[in-house]
């Protein structure tokens, strides 16, 4: 089974509420889902949509064509009516004239019911979540409208969250101290989640601006706090200076980064992938990095992990880079993660003398111009980098492939792209190797390049920057009628990505 439910109506009508009701009751019963938001820069009015997808099988992307529409107005109808499939059927707020404010909990138990889901569980669940009794309205709405056959409760115990709860979650794993962040969408739903967090050891603070917020990150850093910051592109270009003054001062600093389609604002309540360049090489001056790019909520968990134990391990820069879409659509996993430990291996005031400094110094901690420790200082720094590599890849999954293994059909890919990906290649002849850490690369990728004998390169962005990535660090160039390239602030649908490579002989 595999439904496709698109919710509209205009913003503060409860969209999300209803997508909240379906997805949370599905995923308690065993049922995988995803959900996409899609919605304008506007606080009320306009068009907003989530697309719900539900499936007995993991399920991570969405179809273009909808199975159920579920409208709060009539704009959503004449909308997404065409984009109906034949067998459908569309649920209207015309249905429920005098529902007032609860409108969206009654269409939402208007699915449920058609779906078979079991009416007792979806009282308990709105009296708990919504404080609301509607048993009334549900009796009503049941009688009507219930399948003669129950829901099948499936064996499947998962979890649900978006992205920006699943880093939030992997930052509080790791005994975050502070998060200290400015409000920028996409990346506001962290410093949201975790404010919202009921941890006691866990300070979250709105500072005045990106700049302040990476400078006071750094300072708390070097206090001996384990310190994240967070970001869109235009606030990470502020910070571009305090990551350089990391680089030279060797205090820690964990940055999230997450994207959406630029040039400088852009289409800010929209997705893109193309900020890998800036996550690479942002800061002025040659200086250590490790850059991650998780591709859904079970990901998030642990790369964020990941990065804060190397950020403090090696007293580097550490970014998580993910987007809009991963970062506000909702994913359902069975897993478990392993946590690894934070700590800090470098002098903390109070415990010891600590130094640091945005000049160049000598082995006492003072200012020096001397030409023999400046290059000193360089060398160490790239050794600095080189056991870096060698850590993570020894230790750290760098890249996972998914699909048929054997395949001589490669595609390359990263971030939020897996979960569509994953979704269009099963069965088909293709293996895909995704990139977990963008900086440094696994030497591994290289293998794999030379293995293939047709390598499709899949982004969210017009330039296809990690081709270039790629190209730079392996001199291997994949052709551009191999490169399949999105960047209307959109992400791939599944159909829509299947057809494109079937255009490129992938069956």
């Amino acid at each position: 089974m595999e439904q496709t439910i698109l919710i509209g109506g205009a913003a503060g009508q409860g969209i999300n509420a209803i997508s909240t009701i379906i997805t949370r009751l599905l995923t308690s019963h065993g049922y995988y889902v995803f959900n996409y938001r899609d919605y304008p820069s506007l606080i009320r009015g306009g068009h907003n949509f989530n697309v719900v997808s539900v499936s007995r099988s993991p399920i991570n992307s969405t179809l273009s064509k909808i199975d159920v529409i579920i409208a709060l107005d009539k704009n959503t109808i004449k909308l997404h009516k065409k984009e109906l499939n034949r067998k459908s059927f569309i649920l209207t707020y015309e249905n429920y004239p005098s529902a007032g404010r609860n409108l969206n909990l009654l269409l939402a138990a208007e699915y449920l019911a058609k779906s078979g889901f079991p009416k007792a569980k979806l009282k308990q669940y709105l009296k708990n979540e919504f404080k609301v009794d509607l048993s009334d309205e549900l009796d009503k709405i049941y009688n009507k409208y219930h399948t003669k056959s129950e829901l099948k409760k499936l064996d499947n115990k998962l979890s649900l969250m978006n992205g920006s709860l699943a880093i939030a979650t992997g930052a509080i794993k790791s005994k975050l101290d502070l998060y200290v962040a400015y409000p920028m969408t996409p990346s506001t739903g962290v410093l949201h989640e975790l404010g919202l967090a009921q941890n006691k050891n866990l300070m979250v603070f709105q500072g005045e601006s990106e700049i302040g917020c990476a400078s006071m990150a750094l300072g708390s850093s070097f206090a001996g706090k384990v310190v994240m910051t967070g970001t869109s592109g235009g606030g990470f270009d502020l910070m571009g200076e305090s990551l350089s003054m990391q680089g030279q001062s060797e205090i820690p600093l964990c940055v999230y980064l997450s994207s959406r389609p630029g040039p400088a604002t852009g289409v800010p309540t929209y997705t893109a992938q193309a900020d890998l360049d800036i996550a690479l090489r942002s800061g002025h001056g040659e200086f250590a990095r490790v850059v991650a790019a998780p591709g859904d909520a079970e990901e998030s968990i642990r790369l964020t992990n990941e990065i804060l134990h190397y950020t403090y391990k090696y007293n580097t820069l550490g970014i998580i880079l993910g987007d809009k879409h991963l970062a506000e659509s909702e994913f359902s996993f069975k897993g478990h993660t392993k946590f690894l430990p934070v700590k800090f291996s470098r002098d903390i005031p109070g415990k010891s003398i600590a130094k640091a400094s945005s000049y160049e110094q000598n082995k006492s901690g003072n200012t020096t111009e001397d030409a023999r420790v400046v290059k000193k200082n360089f060398i160490a720094r790239s050794k600095k980098y080189n056991s870096i590599k060698k850590d993570l890849e020894k230790n750290i999954d760098m890249i996972k492939i998914h699909g048929k293994k054997d395949s001589k059909n490669l595609i390359l890919a990263w971030g939020s792209t897996k979960g569509v990906i994953t979704d269009v290649i099963k069965g088909l002849d293709v293996k895909f190797l995704q990139v977990l850490y963008v900086k440094p690369l696994s030497k591994k990728i290289k293998q794999e390049l030379v293995k293939a004998k047709k390598v499709i390169l899949i982004e969210n962005n017009q330039t296809g920057q990690l081709g270039r990535l790629i190209r730079e660090k392996t001199g291997i160039s994949i052709p551009e009628k191999n490169r399949i390239l999105k960047y209307d602030g959109r992400p791939f649908w599944r159909d829509e990505l299947k057809l494109e490579l079937k255009k490129r002989g992938i069956k």
